[in-house]
């Protein structure tokens, strides 16, 4: 027993006699551990940051991404011989001062992440940080890549903008954290058997944000918290978009619109792609209309707001070198020096790390666009696109460092630069912006990613599900994806059986997406190209366009619970059901809102490749496999037919139908057939009621397109569901805007009854048992 005290105390006593000491700071904490200086920063109980650079050499580092100044955090910092703890009332962060490896632990000490021993790599050509996960820990994000994986363990990624990829150094973890690897150079993803590892072009420093959320929504919580809030849509872009590649002509625009209405087909908004400038490339972008086919453009946003619908033009980064701007950005050397498309005509993009190129770009648009009216902006090829880069041409400046330092930014800094000046143009309309490629904090800037030009097929249909997921996952709440693909490859076209199976089950997923779209070339679009009323294609597609409609105040007040509450619109099943393991690796079906379980049919049932319309044998209605996540209890949208969860099945389904089931404790309220967003006010609406458990729902309403609502105009309306008693409380409403209806009907209907129950409401709170 001596023996063991003595060798005891001799450790002890090395162990001091090597112990490396740290300075406390107003965030947190640094050291020096050999070559590195390490810095911990606490921004909130919640969000810690981690700064590994070379001794001695001060970090001066403006993040585009993150906007959060770092608040003042109660800490307790102790050092246990080599090791410095430093405990908020959220997580714990110990240092081993002799290695300089971080890890993250919750206060009860469970372990969430912790770096790789000895794995930093901090030299002039690459930044490298490994961090250890559990074995069977799923990890989602990164972005939106096109592999088809929901689960990105495993996998290995180069994180760089490409048209349908959008990079997006960030992981979260159904354990609860996340992480945001801040940084702008070519990443490389990587996670395998030695951990999972981020590795940057740029060198120089490690920089990442560490955010205990405790739960997924918790952790997208302190991502916006970190990066920006997401801001409210204008209410008519959650109606139908129509749009192609391209309207050839001012009136080919406005007779589409025409069309739709009278159709009787609900429409909203219609989508003007490129060369409405011109056909030749010189022209590129130049964002004036010097097509003659576009002979009055004022007066075609007038046309198309007489029709009660919206529009919304293609703009690049990029200028053909006869037009305005590229004359202004050459003038001002604000450039960049790479091929872009279109390759002819040395087009070439302009500098969006540069703030007075930024200016410019508005300048221009707000001239020849934004002044007469329209209503949005589709800023498309914001990667910024590049074919045949040199090394050369990498290393070469722009406003904010050398391009490769700073690539993968550039969809913010563009995006950004749209949002911010016309919000200093005028606060009467809401931004919206459509978009092709988006970095971290993009949410803040009012932007819709879409993913890119993608094949019209089975399989890249299927990709798309996870892809939006991940995406949706980094804390970027809005994405959407060109209903039908974008090309149509092989001869397919939309007379053709086989791409009408395709595009019917696409759109039926577009109307439970943020943003339901259709958009392509190859073959046109609209509805009519499908058939007439009466066959089935056209059937379908107008069925799910009107469900789109119904469901208005579910998807508005969906989006007020993101602006206000940081939600989600897609949510990935293990969002709502962490403990099912048969979720983890789920990339076919999700949560719309937090009510609606969407499983979208990708693959074809019905027309097994025939070309022919007349071919189509619909006598046999074929079955989809679908999972019932358990935790819940679950309605059969269609049917009303209560299942438990836990359950696999096969589901019928028609070519008009897809699964599509509603979790037991919802309230979803459904508003009145219409041709376009605002045609009627929510005076009479249905709140249907799926038992089981106690439900909420908040009714969210405003003025619908302007900035009153960040000054307090908006109401909204507390809706509870009591299982015990059979109760609707239907409660005091909060808040006034101009316009607000004083009085209102609903009509309450529980699932699998048919029973109405009608009430009178004028902002008072109403208590009604339903049997």
């Amino acid at each position: 027993m001596k023996k063991i005290t003595t060798v005891i105390t001799a450790v002890l006593l090395y162990c001091t006699a090597f112990a490396q000491t740290y300075e406390r700071t107003d965030l947190g904490a640094k050291t020096t551990v050999g070559t590195t200086d390490i810095e911990i920063q606490f921004y909130s109980p919640a969000i810690v940051r981690i700064i590994k650079s070379p001794s001695g050499q001060p970090v001066q580092k403006q993040s585009f991404s993150v906007i959060k100044q770092a608040e003042k955090t109660s800490l307790t910092i102790v050092q246990v011989y080599n090791v410095l703890q430093l405990k908020s009332e959220t997580v714990c962060v110990s240092l081993n001062l002799l290695t300089g490896s971080v890890a993250f632990n919750g206060l009860d000490f469970r372990p969430l992440l912790a770096e790789k021993e000895y794995s930093t790599v901090i030299a002039s050509e690459e930044a490298k940080q490994t961090f250890l996960l559990d074995k069977q820990e799923p990890i989602y994000g990164l972005g939106q890549q096109q592999d088809g994986t929901m689960d990105q363990r495993g996998e290995s990624f180069l994180l760089e903008q490409v048209n349908t990829k959008i990079a997006i150094p960030f992981v979260q973890s159904v354990k609860g954290y996340g992480l945001f690897w801040d940084n702008y150079a070519s990443t490389r993803f990587t996670d395998n058997i030695e951990g999972m590892s981020f590795a940057s072009e740029n060198g120089g420093i490690i920089d990442y944000y560490f955010m205990y959320g405790r739960t997924m929504d918790g952790t997208i919580a302190c991502m916006r918290e970190l990066t920006g809030q997401a801001p409210l849509f204008p209410l008519w872009t959650w109606g139908y978009w129509q749009s192609r590649e391209r309207y050839v002509s001012q009136k080919e625009l406005i007779g589409t619109v025409e069309h739709y209405r009278e159709l009787q087909v609900p429409l909203d908004g219609i989508v003007q792609d490129w060369q409405y400038w011109s056909t030749d490339n010189a022209y590129w972008n130049g964002i004036e209309f010097k097509n003659p086919e576009f002979p009055d453009p004022a007066q075609l946003v007038k046309d198309i707001h007489k029709l009660n619908a919206h529009t919304i033009f293609s703009v690049w980064p990029s200028f053909g070198p006869k037009t305005e701007p590229f004359k202004v950005f050459k003038k001002n050397n604000m450039l960049l020096n790479f091929e872009t498309f279109p390759q002819a005509d040395s087009v070439r993009v302009y500098d969006a790390f540069n703030p007075k190129a930024r200016d410019i770009y508005w300048d221009f648009m707000n001239k020849y666009l934004f002044s007469i009216g329209i209503d949005g902006w589709w800023l498309d090829a914001t990667e910024a696109e590049y074919m045949n880069i040199q090394p050369a041409q990498l290393l070469q400046p722009t406003g904010a460092g050398a391009f490769n330092t700073v690539r993968n930014a550039f969809p913010l800094l563009t995006v950004g630069g749209v949002y911010d000046h016309q919000r200093k143009t005028s606060d009467s309309k809401r931004v919206f912006i459509l978009t092709r490629s988006a970095f971290a904090g993009q949410q803040r800037y009012a932007a819709n990613s879409w993913s890119g030009d993608i094949d019209g097929n089975w399989e890249t249909f299927r990709k798309q599900i996870p892809g939006g997921l991940n995406f949706s996952l980094c804390a970027i709440p809005y994405w959407n994806a060109d209903i039908g693909g974008f090309w149509v490859r092989d001869g397919g076209s939309s007379q053709h059986a086989d791409y009408r199976e395709l595009y019917v089950r696409w759109i039926e997923f577009g109307a439970f997406s943020p943003m339901m779209r259709s958009h392509g070339t190859s073959t046109p679009r609209e509805i009519w190209q499908f058939g007439k009323k009466g066959d089935w294609a056209y059937d379908a597609i107008e069925k799910f366009i009107k469900l789109r409609y119904n469901l208005l105040p579910y998807h508005y007040s969906l989006s007020w619970d993101v602006t206000h509450n940081a939600g989600s619109v897609m949510r990935m099943l293990s969002m709502d059901f962490p403990r099912d393991r048969k979720v983890y690796d789920m990339g076919t079906e999700y949560l719309y809102g937090r009510s609606f379980l969407v499983v979208p049919v990708t693959q074809s049932l019905y027309a097994q490749g025939e070309k022919a319309n007349s071919t189509v044998d619909f006598s046999t209605t074929k079955t989809y496999p679908v999972y019932l996540p358990k935790g819940a209890d679950w309605y059969d949208f269609w049917t009303n037919e209560k299942i438990a969860g836990g359950s696999e099945l096969q589901r019928r389904t028609p070519i008009d139908e897809i699964p599509v089931y509603v979790k037991a404790g919802s309230i979803v309220p459904f508003g009145a057939d219409v041709q376009y967003a605002t045609q009627k006010n929510w005076d009479n609406l249905e709140l249907k009621i799926y038992p089981g458990k106690d439900a909420e729902f908040i009714l969210y309403e405003d003025e619908g397109d302007n900035y009153n609502y960040e000054k307090g105009a908006y109401s909204t309306i507390q809706i509870q569901w009591k299982e015990a008693g059979h109760t609707l409380t239907i409660g005091e409403r909060q808040g006034q805007f101009p316009g607000m209806l004083k009085e209102r009907t609903f009509r309450i209907v529980v699932a699998g009854s048919e029973k109405t129950t009608t009430v009178r409401y004028s902002g008072k709170t109403i208590n009604k048992v339903i049997h």
